[in-house]
């Protein structure tokens, strides 16, 4: 485990602190739950750019050719506007 120092503005930390309370967690495991989920957001957005890059739009046109054309069941259709 690394031992990081962190600089947070007085309002940041006190907000921090009440969560860590509210959620029963320490300040430290609040903070790396965060770093953690923002990571998260970073890494699956890179990881579909990734992929979205190997697309194929053709090979796409041809996959969607193959589904029939059926209307959906009444509970899967979007309300009227």
């Amino acid at each position: 485990m690394s031992i990081l120092s962190l600089r947070l503005p007085n309002s940041i930390h006190q907000e921090v602190k009440s969560l860590a309370k509210k959620e029963g967690v320490s300040i430290n495991q609040f903070i790396a739950s965060a770093v953690a989920e923002k990571m998260s957001s970073f890494l699956t957005e890179q990881y579909l750019l990734e992929r979205a890059q190997q697309g194929n739009q053709q090979g796409f046109l041809n996959a969607m050719s193959k589904v029939p054309a059926n209307s959906p069941e009444a509970h899967d259709k979007l309300p009227s506007s």
